[in-house]
C-alpha cells in the first residue's frame, strides 16, 4: 500500500500558496484587457484591448490553450 503525504499549502500571504492569475480590467479608454501575473505578482503577459468582456475572456482561453504548445521563435 502506497503512502501519500498531504501538505497544507502555506505561504507568507495566508493558508494557500500563491498561484499565477489572470486579471481582467477596463483601461482608461473603456476597453477590456487582461494581464497574467506570476505568483510573485510580476506581470508576465498582457492582452490587447477588447470591446467586450466576452472577447477578453476568449483571449484568456486562447492563451491558456496555446501557450503550453507554443514554440519559441527568435527574431534577431
Amino acid at each position: 500500500m502506497e503512502k501519500f503525504l498531504l501538505f497544507r499549502n502555506i505561504s507568507m500571504f495566508g493558508d494557500t500558496m500563491a498561484k499565477p492569475k489572470f486579471e481582467v480590467f477596463k483601461d482608461k479608454s473603456g476597453e477590456f484587457r487582461f494581464r497574467l501575473k506570476a505568483p510573485n505578482g510580476e506581470v508576465i503577459a498582457t492582452g490587447e484591448g477588447y470591446t467586450t468582456k466576452a472577447a477578453c475572456m476568449n483571449g484568456i482561453e486562447s492563451v491558456k490553450k496555446n501557450a503550453p504548445i507554443a514554440e519559441i521563435a527568435e527574431l534577431f
